[in-house]
């Protein structure tokens, strides 16, 4: 594989995401390295979110591919498959228990750290460069690029010349930009996070609530989506149709969660007070988070020595279930084309000759569930989808 005569290849992967490890360790079962630059200082600088359903055909299939499907199954959890629907009177409306011996033939959960730090425990610790964060992405004219790093109070400006360069920088991608106008849109829906630590213990009743999977009680545009993680811990999202600038229109400081609780307390004046203890319960304050998606369909042109995976190619939102899921199959069938192809310009158009479609098809669903999600009737909706599929 050598598109400029430089032997081993040059690859640099822009973030280190699922996408991004996942394509790094299956480059490197093959002889292939790659290097990856991530703005994170370190793998604990931030929380890395929550619990994630790996699917058979996408997310386990990259996992078998890289050699990482056991180790996965030993960490993951089949129960939090459980799906609740609970109206907005605190009634259970539907509950799909998975059968205790379901493991791999479902979607068992992880969550995000812990898939994380699977996959970074894969690769040599000298795979990812820490404390880097991409300014610049400068074509050279002859299909190679340089990139620039912005310089911090201990190095000066690092650049580094390379042959390909892999966006896996997630929805605000730089590396997109060479590739594509397309920006994020505002979905029209924005989640506010928190959470509930020791929940089994310190909260029971919204513990036994949730379930040991994911709880959803959605009615006329807005609800609560309560998700189990490991640990003990429950990360709850009070999701809401509503203007992108609600907090400043409001006038609310998102520091100030007194008056943050207050507000979505009034916004879900009238449901039930069992469902309203996921907000007043928190113990992890309030964290604003507007939902964002690339417009439907999104593709680009063949570009020498560019392409992307995940979200930079295909943001959507969370209601297809299938973001991360794509992201590690971008991921390992990106390391495969490159393995499988002469040159790198031949890899990554058959690379995105099968990305594209697929995105764009799980794009459309994702703009599908979500407008489901939060619609005047999302009560009657999300209760025909869960008895359809479940």
């Amino acid at each position: 594989m050598n598109t400029h005569h430089t032997s081993p290849p040059r690859i640099a992967i822009i973030g280190a995401g699922p996408g991004g490890l996942i394509c790094a360790r299956v480059l490197r079962q093959h002889g292939i390295t790659a290097t990856i630059y991530e703005l994170d200082a370190s793998r604990t600088a931030r929380d890395q979110g929550g619990t994630l359903d790996m699917h058979p055909g996408s997310g386990q299939h990259a996992l078998r591919r890289a050699g990482l499907l056991d180790d996965f199954l030993a960490r993951a959890r089949p129960e939090g498959q459980q799906m609740r629907l609970v109206g907005r009177d605190g009634r259970v409306l539907f509950d799909a228990i998975p059968p205790e011996a379901d493991t791999a033939e479902g979607n068992p959960e992880i969550d995000r750290g812990q898939l994380r730090d699977l996959l970074l425990d894969s690769l040599d610790p000298t795979t990812v460069r820490w404390g880097h964060k991409l300014t610049r992405v400068e074509p050279r004219g002859d299909g190679t690029h340089r990139l620039h790093f912005a310089e911090d109070v201990t190095t000066e400006a690092i650049t580094a010349d390379v042959d390909l360069v892999i966006g896996a920088d997630g929805a605000w991608s730089q590396v997109r930009r060479l590739l594509s106008d397309a920006t994020p849109l505002y979905t029209g829906v924005t989640f506010v996070e928190t959470g509930l630590d020791d929940a089994d213990t310190r909260h029971p009743a919204l513990a036994e609530l949730t379930g040991n999977g994911t709880m959803m009680a959605l009615d006329d545009n807005q609800g609560f989506v309560a998700q189990r993680n490991s640990g003990g811990h429950i990360r709850i999202y009070i999701g809401m149709r509503i203007d992108e600038e609600w907090l400043r229109h409001a006038d609310l400081d998102p520091t100030d969660t007194t008056a943050v609780r207050a507000a979505l307390l009034d916004r879900f004046s009238g449901w039930s007070t069992d469902l309203l203890g996921f907000i007043t319960d928190s113990d992890t304050g309030y964290t604003n988070r507007p939902l964002y998606a690339l417009p439907v369909p999104h593709a680009w042109d063949p570009t020498p020595g560019l392409t992307l995976l995940g979200d930079a190619a295909h943001l959507m939102s969370p209601f297809s279930g299938m973001g991360a899921n794509l992201a590690m199959l971008d991921g390992a069938d990106l390391a495969q084309a490159l393995v499988d192809h002469p040159t790198i310009d031949q890899a990554v158009t058959a690379y995105e000759k099968a990305l594209l479609p697929r995105s764009i098809e799980a794009a459309a669903g994702a703009a599908e569930g979500i407008d489901g999600a939060f619609a005047p009737d999302s009560a009657e909706q999300t209760l025909a989808h869960m008895t359809r599929h479940h």
